[in-house]
């Protein structure tokens, strides 16, 4: 079974907006810290944002900070990231990904200890 799967990429202009989505199949978020990553052509994944539900406030790296915002569905299976004002650098595949417990790192390897990650989602801004 597919565990996450995100959808909402596309090509946007420089400036724009796009809402991505990551679904939940067999759990919820609820005892899951969750992260939203990235990973351009030639370069590492890298975190954008993570967050367990009720526990931090949500961690964003400062190239995203004030654009991305993070915010779990009521139902707690799905997970959102919101990017607005979006520049050309943003482009990648964009993943979520899932590990039980508490959000210590926003870190590709810290959450490839955990549970899931998705399919990921292709992202591309144009100038």
């Amino acid at each position: 079974d597919v565990e996450l799967v995100e959808s909402g990429g596309g090509l946007v202009q420089a400036g724009g907006s796009l809402r991505l989505s990551c679904a939940a199949s067999g759990f919820t978020f609820d005892d899951y810290a969750i992260g939203w990553f990235r990973q351009a052509p030639g370069k590492e994944r890298e975190g954008v944002s993570c967050i367990r539900d009720g526990i931090n406030t949500p961690y964003y790296p400062d190239s995203v900070k004030g654009r991305f915002t993070v915010s779990i569905g009521d139902a707690k299976d799905t997970v959102y990231l919101q990017m607005n004002s979006l520049k050309p650098d943003d482009t990648g595949i964009y993943y979520c990904a899932a590990r039980r417990g508490p959000v210590t790192h926003c870190s590709a390897k810290y959450f490839n200890s955990g549970d899931y990650w998705g399919q990921g989602t292709q992202v591309t801004v144009s100038s």
